[in-house]
Formats: C-alpha cells, structure tokens, sequence
C-alpha cells in the first residue's frame, strides 16, 4: 500500500495536466449535451399557435417557394481518437517548450501554474502531517531530522524525473503510457530509500499510529516534491 501511494504522489506533475485533460474533455462533452437538449428546452416555453397563426402558416405553405430552404451542415462528429489527439495537442501547448520559447520563459509561463495547481493539496497533507504526528508523539526534534532527510530525497527524485524528461521517457509531446509506467517503477529504489530514512528517526510505534491516522508518507514526498525545480523539456523535434 504505501509503495502504491508514493508512486501516486512523486506522479502529482502528470496528474496536474491529466486533471487538466480531463475537465476539457468533460466540458466539452457538457456542452454537446446542452446542444441536444436546447431544443427541448425552448420547445417547453413556447406558447401554443393561435388560430390565426395556424392560418397564416396554411396560406404561405400554400405559396410556391422558387428555392429550397436554407439548411445549415451538419455539425462535425469528433471520435475519440480525434479528441485523445486534440487533447495530447493541448496538453503539449501548455506543458511542452512552445516555439523560439527561452528556458527562462518556460520557467515563467508554467512553473507558476503548477505550484498554484499544487498549493491546496500541500497545505491539507502539511496539517494532516502534524495532526499525525501530534498523535505519534513525535518530537520537533525528530521532525527537523526527517525534513532534513527529505531534501535528498527530493533532490534524487528531480535528478530522476528531470533525466526522465530529457530521454524522452516523460514527454509532454505525445502519450507514452509505456514510459509512465516504466518511470513509476523506477521510483521504487527512491521509496525504499525514504522509508528506510524514516525508521532511523521514528520508532515502529510511531510510524504505525501516523499510518493508523490515515498519514502516508509516500502522498506527502509526492506532493511536497518541489516540482517547481524541474528543468524545462527539450523544445519539440
């Protein structure tokens, strides 16, 4: 379990923009839904013809028209490989180095948006952390010890994900899910290293009543991750 939760935490940079892809994905298919529906709606609001107006419409279907009506084409149907395709396109635009775009000025456009995107799930797992260690007893002492450990984790796993990037094993250019998966496993080492540096500060009762508190460590390294340090992606070949 807590393997499964780290793996899910040191993955909060892609979850940033699938949660994006996502909520595009979703509104778009909210508004093909409020299309169909439209129609109904204003057909419920529409009072009934009076006579007069049904009389009026009989003399001019009476009347010859010289033209076909005027009809509008059928709306385009977007499959969803069509829409997997735009959305990977999106998600590059956003994530990817845009063209002639400096390091510097990647830095700028989108580290910003993940450090905003990650600032609530930090401050809900910092307090989750204290009420978790309030409950473990665990001192200041031995937890200025296990931030201090923290930061070589976090700098191993920026050398990992920025390497990653660089091969082409991240790639905010197209949908690798083989090279997602494969990065994920290769954070297992990095767990083990982590938890490994937590049992020398806290004692086994104590790392098993922050479990017992519904605490993961593997969530909180993940998310703590100071994702806003990677190195910019390669511009697109």
């Amino acid at each position: 379990m807590a393997r499964a939760t780290w793996l899910l935490g040191a993955t909060s940079l892609v979850g940033v923009a699938l949660a994006f892809w996502q909520y595009q994905d979703n509104r778009a298919l909210r508004a093909q839904l409020a299309e169909r529906h439209a129609p109904v709606a204003a057909a419920a609001v529409v009072p009934a013809p009076s006579p007069e107006l049904h009389a009026q419409a009989a003399r001019s279907a009476a009347i010859p028209r010289a033209t076909p009506r005027p009809s509008l084409p059928d709306a385009p149907t977007e499959s969803r490989l069509d829409r997997r395709a735009r959305r990977t396109e999106e998600l590059a635009q956003m994530f990817g180095r845009l063209e002639g775009e400096s390091e510097d000025d990647y830095r700028s456009r989108v580290m910003p948006m993940i450090g905003a995107g990650l600032l609530v799930p930090r401050m809900k797992l910092e307090e989750a952390r204290k009420v978790a260690q309030d409950k473990a007893h665990v001192t200041p002492e031995q937890a200025a010890q296990l931030d201090k450990a923290f930061d070589k984790i976090y700098g191993d796993v920026l050398d990992y994900t920025n390497k990653a990037v660089l091969d082409g094993q991240l790639s905010p250019y197209e949908r690798n899910v083989a090279g997602w998966l494969e990065y994920a496993g290769g954070l297992g080492g990095i767990l083990t290293d982590a938890n490994a540096q937590i049992g020398k500060v806290l004692d086994p009762a104590q790392i098993r009543t922050m479990a017992d508190a519904g605490f993961e460590w593997g969530e909180y390294l993940g998310v703590k991750a100071p994702w806003e340090q990677l190195k910019p992606p390669p511009p697109r070949k």
